[in-house]
């Protein structure tokens, strides 16, 4: 089996861009994968066409050797882009690998260790900046099932708090708790926006309202100053979502003080380098769970790793507060247990997953669509129209 061509398509999907990958092969067989990177869509399809020479005439099911020369033979390091352009074409193999042998993905990793995930809702605030609306937004979360649910109180803030903005940031928080109970899990996105003191008193003014994780509380810039935020505050941390190299994490494991590893597997290259994140956490204690804000593609990319990695704490999921269409984009999606709060894990070969090619035609790239946490309103994840 050889690969002939990769295919890309963008998917403008109302407040980002999802990239998707295709690697056809010469017999009839492919594989999907996805590329997603938030505001850089173009650029991403770029770099997976720019890679694909590397891979024409290759055995798809030699994933490793494939995902090691896409990475050496570009002599540079090209960082998130790079690694996410691996990580299409590295998860299409896989895919690929799969449907040859007739097994899922988790299948070739060793087998399950569980049959259905814990999950949280993201994007399930797209209203406006206020207790009142988030609290309400919070409700109807619940109401699809959900028992944990992640999001950013903080609307612009950025570095230090204003005068009164802590407070008001605490606000919504305080409120949406009031209106879940005390029952479900309520995790902090602080977008890696404050600085090292102020993301301590912002966790601090909190440690009344049982919060699950305070995520990517300080610069992206060193992983240090989150250990030491981790340290001086009373809250769990979760980091890990903006690395794009796996020694990242081996840095963060030995500033200590972060337990909740967030490996991106888009950002870090696809399947197996998000497998050696997992590793490093267990010898170091820690958990495993993965950011994903991209497609449905990258969903179910988690769900594989979810249905096999030991240490694997909880999903993230955006999808159910997509855009209504998306879920015609794609043949398979979990299913949410309300009871639970649990999400099921695919079973079909490969993936798992296939795209509607017609459907991704129909809703091509939008330069507006990404998200911009600098912008007032961006809750509301309707894209950045004239932004640019």
């Amino acid at each position: 089996m050889k690969i002939v061509d990769v295919e890309t398509y963008v998917v403008g999907a109302g407040w980002k861009n999802w990239v998707f990958v295709k690697v056809l092969t010469d017999e009839d067989l492919y594989g999907i994968g996805e590329a997603t990177l938030n505001g850089f869509a173009g650029t991403c399809e770029a770099a997976v066409q720019e890679l694909k020479p590397l891979v024409i005439g290759a055995d798809p099911r030699q994933i490793r050797r494939n995902a090691t020369s896409l990475y050496e033979r570009v002599a540079n390091e090209g960082g998130h882009v790079h690694r996410t352009a691996i990580a299409g074409i590295e998860v299409a193999c896989w895919d690929l690998l799969g449907k040859s042998l007739g097994v899922p993905i988790h299948q070739l990793l060793g087998g399950q260790v569980r049959e259905h995930v814990p999950c949280y809702a993201n994007g399930w605030y797209r209203t406006e900046r206020s207790p009142e609306s988030f609290a309400a937004a919070a409700v109807a979360a619940l109401e699809k099932g959900f028992m944990a649910l992640k999001f950013d109180p903080l609307g612009t803030a950025r570095g230090f708090f204003a005068p009164g903005e802590l407070e008001a940031s605490r606000e919504i928080v305080r409120a949406v708790r009031s209106s879940v109970g005390r029952g479900v899990r309520l995790l902090i996105d602080l977008h890696a926006r404050l600085a090292p003191s102020e993301a301590v008193a912002m966790i601090d003014s909190c440690s009344d309202l049982d919060i699950f994780w305070w995520e990517e509380p300080t610069t992206r810039e060193r992983e240090e100053p989150t250990s030491e935020v981790a340290r001086r505050s009373v809250g769990r941390i979760a980091s890990g979502e903006n690395f794009h190299a796996v020694g990242q994490f081996f840095t963060l494991a030995k500033s200590g003080g972060v337990s909740i590893f967030q490996p991106e597997p888009m950002s870090l290259g696809g399947i197996l380098p998000s497998l050696a994140v997992a590793a490093i956490a267990a010898a170091d204690g820690a958990w495993i769970a993965p950011h994903q804000s991209g497609g449905p593609v990258a969903t179910a990319v988690c769900l594989q790793l979810a249905a096999c990695v030991p240490n694997f704490l909880i999903q993230e999921h955006f999808d159910p507060f997509n855009e209504p269409w998306t879920r015609s984009l794609v043949t398979w999606a979990p299913t949410l247990d309300s009871s639970t709060g649990e999400l099921s894990l695919p079973d079909a070969p490969g993936l798992g997953i296939d795209l509607d090619l017609e459907v991704a035609r129909a809703h091509p790239y939008d330069p507006a669509a990404f998200l911009d946490t600098t912008s007032a309103g961006w809750e509301l994840r309707l894209g950045q129209a004239g932004a640019r």
